[in-house]
């Protein structure tokens, strides 16, 4: 599963991945640690995905957006989620307007959703009306303003950020929505390390600045080039029973699902794990997505996909846990727990939450 690659594009990757690899090290520069979430975002950037982002509040969830647009040069646009946002506050509005002959007609002025890197930031605080005007535009990459069909300019991603702390008044994500997301990514506390030098950062005159090392058309042949990451067939089959595993009741799942699961993760859980795993193939240099790929983004992919039952939340069993047990008694036995030292160790936000 993938397309040949020539001599042009095996030249393509290696050269983007060493750009990449300058990237995280300008990134690094504002962003101290957290090297898990950073390679999570770039895989959903270079796959064209969209990425929810949570954790509490000061963790730099917004300043990780705002620094990767700085980095490349695409338009950006920032939307404050508030419980008085409107629709037409992020799709535009239609509006009446006279020429100089005095005939007057409808003109579409655009609103923010009009860029290439969308920042919605604290996506949970404005009401589901207004939560479904990024539907459209995520899933088909245009909007309807007057009957009238008009497309997103592409790349278009949106980068949406969730604090989980504080849920009176807040507006939790219908499933369908949630579903558009390819990965779900938790931001926990940064280690002692990391978070001594954070504190010498902010408190200094200490003020890096990022200069753009990705041109759009870059980001635009990024993408194409992710898209032709050979798939194996074997690692297809790996991921597709890996999801069918999540799904109660269906002959993959095991018994401790059918206990802690009442609702498993769909085709887009296979579709978002192989996405993603060919973005980490490509930022490692590689031509071929192997299965440490598929269970780094296991993680992100799936947990925002599954409703744990009352069962689970009351032995305090998250998803992350389940998909964690899901890899480990895979009949294949490719998981090894320790080479994924990811963000999927146990934290503050793991115990707050058992989804996202």
């Amino acid at each position: 599963m993938g397309l040949e690659f020539d001599r042009k594009d095996l030249k393509s990757i290696a050269d983007y991945s060493a750009q990449i690899a300058r990237l995280r090290e300008s990134l690094a520069t504002r962003i101290v640690g957290q090297e898990a979430i950073v390679t999570q975002v770039l895989a959903a950037v270079f796959s064209e995905g969209h990425c929810l982002i949570v954790g509490v509040p000061g963790l730099a969830k917004t300043l990780l957006v705002r620094s990767l647009a700085e980095l490349f040069t695409l338009d950006f646009s920032r939307i404050q989620f508030t419980p008085d946002l409107m629709p037409s506050d992020i799709i535009g509005a239609s509006l009446l307007e006279e020429d100089h002959a005095g005939k007057r007609e409808f003109h579409f002025l655009r609103g923010p959703i009009f860029s290439n890197v969308i920042l919605a930031d604290e996506i949970n605080r404005t009401p589901p009306k207004t939560q479904a005007a990024l539907m459209e535009a995520m899933e088909e990459r245009q909007v309807t303003a007057g009957g009238t069909n008009v497309p997103i300019d592409r790349p278009f991603f949106v980068l949406a950020t969730q604090n989980p702390i504080e849920q009176e008044g807040t507006y939790p994500l219908p499933v369908s929505q949630l579903d558009r997301f390819q990965q779900s990514v938790q931001i926990d506390y940064p280690e002692a390390a990391e978070e001594f030098e954070i504190v010498q950062q902010t408190t200094s005159s200490y003020d890096p600045s990022l200069q753009p090392l990705l041109t759009k058309e870059a980001v635009v042949e990024l993408i194409a080039l992710t898209a032709k990451i050979t798939v194996p067939r074997r690692i297809l089959d790996y991921v597709s029973k890996i999801v069918r595993s999540t799904r109660p009741e269906s002959e993959e799942a095991p018994q401790f699902v059918n206990e802690w699961i009442s609702w498993g993760a769909g085709p887009r859980g296979i579709q978002a794990i192989l996405s993603s795993a060919r973005s980490l193939a490509l930022m490692d240099g590689r031509t071929e997505i192997n299965a440490g790929d598929v269970h780094e983004m296991a993680f992100p992919a799936l947990r925002h996909r599954m409703v744990p039952t009352y069962h689970a939340e009351a032995e305090g069993v998250d998803c992350d846990a389940i998909v964690k047990k899901i890899l480990t008694e895979m009949p294949d036995s490719l998981y090894k727990p320790e080479e994924c030292e990811r963000g999927d160790r146990p934290g503050f936000l793991q115990r707050l939450l058992g989804r996202s």
